[in-house]
């Protein structure tokens, strides 16, 4: 049989079970990207502008999940296929709240462990440098209800430093229901379709790598 091209790469996205989902747990991840997103009119109120946000682009780069992103993308064959291992940082608005406290500490926990994790590495407020640095994030298991079926998915909790994670040391993530979630008939799904949803047009910005 004569060897053909692409043989390598389809190897590893064979690797990838359509449908797999991945277990709850603490990962070492890597950043591939980062891109600014200004907040936008709000749907109940367009006089009303949204949080600023950072889009994070990442992937699990140790143990036997490595690469669970990339192989996931890889195995999807549709023409609206878009890489999961993303998430949205709300960035606070200064405004004085409570809720604009709350996001304030939700970022700061996003700076300490990429600080932890990165030797040298100092928080500058330049998003930018965030790229290929290491962090570790912890990912809990939902239940939630789309279209009247009930669904369990894993999501993105929080960010730890890749230390904990080795040692086994990560916080678990609590089982979180929503939407009037029972556990009644719940199947196990690879997630919603919006999960973790990058705003149309920032997939230029974060191109995989």
């Amino acid at each position: 049989m004569k060897e053909f091209s692409g043989y390598a790469d389809a190897k590893k996205a064979a690797q990838y079970v359509p449908g797999e989902k991945l277990p709850a747990g603490a990962y070492v991840c890597k950043i591939l990207g980062v891109a600014f997103e200004p907040g936008k009119p709000t749907q109940k109120d367009p006089n009303v502008i949204g949080s600023d946000s950072l889009i994070v682009q990442f992937d699990i780069v140790e143990g036997e999940h490595a690469e669970f992103f990339k192989k996931q993308y890889d195995a999807n064959t549709s023409e609206d296929r878009k890489f999961k291992g993303r998430t949205t940082i709300y960035l606070p608005k200064d405004n004085g709240t409570e809720q604009d406290g709350w996001t304030k500490t939700a970022f700061a926990r996003w700076t300490n462990a990429l600080e932890e994790s990165n030797k040298g590495y100092t928080w500058d407020w330049d998003e930018k440098k965030w790229r290929n640095k290491l962090i570790g994030l912890v990912f809990g298991e939902t239940g939630t209800v789309i279209e009247g079926k009930e669904v369990v998915y894993t999501e993105l909790r929080f960010p730890v430093s890749v230390e904990k994670v080795r040692s086994g040391k990560a916080p678990e993530a609590k089982f979180k229901a929503k939407n009037g979630y029972t556990g009644n008939g719940a199947k196990q799904e690879d997630g919603p379709t919006d999960f973790m949803n990058i705003p149309d047009g920032i997939q230029e910005e974060l191109p995989f790598k």
